[in-house]
């Protein structure tokens, strides 16, 4: 089995044939074991989040320090939070994601420009 694009060999790009070809299934593969866990995740913190200033408003009453609540650590938490998720799938594209996607457009290129 090549690990070349379908289709690559004569006429106009099949795109339906890339999008099923092994390397670009891989490349879905990786983002979706990335993306899937982390939302999943976020999800939870935030219903959590959600769920505690719905009913237990008295535990995220306590003052930890002067004003600052236990509540509004949380939610500053979740603007942090958000900026990590971010930061952490943008450090995983660069490295994981962008080398395979440059790939599979290097190869798509080729074939446009023999067509």
């Amino acid at each position: 089995m090549t690990d070349r694009i379908p289709g690559e060999s004569a006429g106009p790009i099949d795109y339906i044939a890339v999008e099923e070809s092994p390397k670009f299934q891989g490349l879905k593969r990786t983002q979706r074991s990335f993306i899937f866990p982390l939302a999943a995740l976020f999800l939870i913190w935030y219903f959590v989040y959600v769920l505690l200033a719905a009913f237990a408003p008295e535990f995220m009453g306590q003052r930890v320090w002067g004003d600052i609540t236990i509540g509004l650590l949380f939610g500053l938490g979740q603007f942090v939070s958000t900026f990590a998720i971010t930061m952490a799938y943008v450090s995983f594209a660069n490295r994981r994601l962008d080398p395979v996607a440059a790939e599979i457009r290097d190869e798509l290129e080729k074939v446009q420009a023999q067509s």
